[in-house]
């Protein structure tokens, strides 16, 4: 069918380049095949990289009404090329009693996690460059060493600033990582299973022929999702969430002693961070690359999985665009009192769900549950004091 050869285009083509070893050792060719999955995996994500940085700055032009990127080739597309010329020659400046060896692994350190945990993600039918069944799991694992990267650069900066900074983002990244992994929970439970595949498929189907069997859709699933993209703006290190690195808070947080390509290096480990953490979001709860719709299933199942991760970088930059810094005590408050206590509501509303046969009373169940818990939470939680109008009794 063409429409099946369209969809598995780059699996045939990686069979064919196999194809042409065909009396090496199986070693030869399995180790064949991950290098051709790690060269087209960086080289997908390295040209989105360049593609967002410069569509961001579009867009956050667009919102605030003024000029994004014009001026360096047409429309402005080739302002990654500059940037990327001008981080290259640089001048690489490193403190004269910084650690010079952790100073220079701290960027490495942070971008390898992303790019290791965009390797277990289904991007389409049959493309997931390295299927393992506790996908999941290696996900997170890997992930958790960024919080190690960020301490290395302010410990081997030897800089208080820097060092304040790091201890402040790992605060950050940790309390927010435990409602992250928590409201994936849920999910597992409900599939049985760990594999990011085995989830995509459990999301296949319609109910009625016409709505898709996403979690999103589900009143468990559309609280964990609202969760999990909150923590995942706060582990990517996103505005309104950006405090470790914001000018007026402390400098630039644990990357103020880099410069140069090392800087350029923590900035494309934030933006591989944002791809990995969204594009785990549409595994787990948008389900992957099926379509909506059952008759757009003609359309190539990792055209559906990069158009909803489209949307979703979408809504990173224009929260950007629109949210104002949150201080370190709000970010750190809502974490524990609002975000956690809600992850584990979504686990028990799940629980409902499943052993009511996930049918209408499941459903509505799982809704009281969340909704409850909500609204309680927001009425222990009320800060309409602390944020009401403020009175100057000695101001003229």
């Amino acid at each position: 069918m063409p429409g099946e050869f369209v969809d598995q285009i780059f699996v045939a083509a990686k069979r064919w380049l196999l194809s042409l070893l065909p009396h090496a050792p199986d070693w030869v060719v399995q180790i064949a095949s991950a290098l051709l999955n790690i060269i087209l995996l960086l080289g997908v994500f390295a040209t989105l990289f360049a593609l967002i940085s410069v569509l961001e700055r579009k867009i956050l032009g667009r919102i605030q009404n003024r000029y994004g990127p014009n001026r360096v080739g047409p429309f402005g597309l080739l302002q990654p090329v500059a940037d990327g010329i001008k981080m290259l020659i640089k001048e690489d400046v490193v403190p004269i009693r910084a650690d010079k060896v952790v100073h220079f692994l701290a960027p490495i350190m942070m971008l390898l996690p992303a790019i290791l945990a965009l390797g277990v993600i289904p991007y389409g039918r049959n493309m997931t460059a390295f299927s393992i069944d506790g996908g999941i799991l290696f996900f997170f694992a890997v992930g958790s060493a960024a919080e190690l990267a960020v301490f290395m650069a302010g410990w081997g900066s030897n800089n208080k600033f820097s060092m304040l900074g790091a201890m402040r983002a790992i605060a950050q990244m940790v309390s927010y990582e435990l409602p992250l992994l928590i409201v994936v929970l849920p999910v597992v439970m409900i599939v049985g299973s760990l594999s990011p595949d085995a989830i995509v498929a459990a999301q296949d189907g319609y109910k009625w022929g016409i709505v898709p069997r996403w979690f999103v859709l589900t009143p468990w699933g559309a609280a964990a999702f609202i969760l999990f993209f909150v923590a995942g703006l706060v582990e990517s290190n996103r505005t309104p969430f950006d405090v470790p690195e914001g000018e007026s808070e402390i400098v630039a947080g644990h990357m103020t002693e880099y410069s140069g390509f090392k800087y350029a290096t923590f900035f494309m480990a934030e933006y591989f961070g944002m791809f990995a953490v969204s594009g785990l979001a549409v595994t787990l709860f948008l389900g992957g690359w099926h379509a909506p719709i059952a008759w757009l299933e003609v359309v190539p199942s990792y055209l559906w999985f990069f158009a909803k991760l489209a949307v979703l970088l979408f809504v990173f930059i224009w929260i950007r665009g629109t949210l104002p810094r949150t201080r370190i005590d709000q970010v750190m408050s809502f974490a524990w009192k609002f975000m956690l206590p809600m992850a584990f509501t979504c686990v028990i509303a799940a629980a409902v769900w499943h052993y009511q046969a996930h049918g209408w009373a499941g459903w509505l169940s799982s809704l009281g549950i969340v909704a409850v818990v909500y609204l309680g939470l927001s009425r222990l939680l009320d800060t309409r004091r602390k944020f009401a109008t403020r009175t100057y009794r000695f101001a003229e």
